[in-house]
């Protein structure tokens, strides 16, 4: 962490590091990650005396809440697509792809 550094980044530093590393990663890579997402947050509120474009203009990432990760059915397989059309009764779905199983279910 920089030199004077507020206790909330201090202890939100920690705490990534800590999930990250209970998670398996690495113990470089997590605090790589953990540092990069506090000096982040640090531009985004203007504690940082400089920053990068995208690190003021870009969408939070507790405000996306995982929008750009965990998009419909991008996340889920042919199999499990065809599993929710199966209990939804969608006829026809044996024959159907993962993009027209996603469009029959409503993903």
């Amino acid at each position: 962490m920089p030199r004077g550094s507020s206790n909330k980044r201090e202890r939100q530093h920690e705490k990534i590091n800590e999930s990250q590393e209970e998670c398996g990663t690495s113990t470089k890579r997590a605090k790589e990650i953990a540092a990069r997402t506090v000096n982040k947050e640090r531009a985004r509120t203007g504690e940082a005396k400089t920053a990068s474009r995208t690190s003021t203009q870009d969408m939070s990432s507790s405000r996306r809440g995982g929008k750009r990760s965990h998009s419909g059915a991008a996340g889920l397989t042919r199999d499990q697509l065809y599993e929710e059309a199966k209990r939804k009764g969608v006829e026809g779905r044996s024959s159907m792809n993962k993009d027209q199983l996603a469009n029959a279910v409503g993903r």
